[in-house]
């Protein structure tokens, strides 16, 4: 017996990224914080924008400034007012504008109390002028292969 994982496409979330902040070099790479502006997630199952002004992106750049290293926390809102908190960390491959995310989800409601089981991961794109990050989501279905 083995587990094996499949994905389900989820929907698609969009991030509209704002003031950033160099920190500097320091033991992990040159830090970077970024403010979230807004985000917007559609699913055939959710719809939701950001709920707070307190979502960012602390992002930590390679030496060579190749590689980035997201470290992101947002809370949405849902069309119907349930609150959801997402975290995600993971890889931007900075030439290419290219992401890889795996984010989890947190949530009270009883509608959405699904996302607190789901691991998901995100391929996104950054928009030219880095403004933007669209990602697609997918659901991590695990599951039992007996061969």
């Amino acid at each position: 017996m083995k587990a094996t994982a499949s994905l389900k496409h989820m929907g698609t979330l969009t991030v509209r990224l704002g003031d950033e902040i160099v920190v500097g070099d320091g033991p992990k790479g040159t830090r970077h914080v970024i403010d979230v502006r807004s985000a917007e997630l559609v699913a055939e199952s959710i719809q939701a924008t950001l709920a707070t002004n307190d979502a960012a992106d602390w992002l930590t750049l390679s030496d060579n400034g190749s590689l980035g290293a997201m470290d992101v926390r947002l809370t949405l809102k849902t069309d119907d007012g349930a609150f959801i908190y997402s975290e995600y960390a993971g890889r931007i491959e900075m030439e290419k504008g290219l992401l890889a995310t795996a984010p989890t989800f947190q949530t009270g409601s009883e509608k959405y109390a699904w996302l607190n089981r789901v691991q998901a991961v995100g391929a996104g794109i950054v928009s030219d002028d880095n403004s933007l990050l669209i990602y697609q989501l997918y659901e991590v279905v695990i599951a039992v292969d007996s061969d």
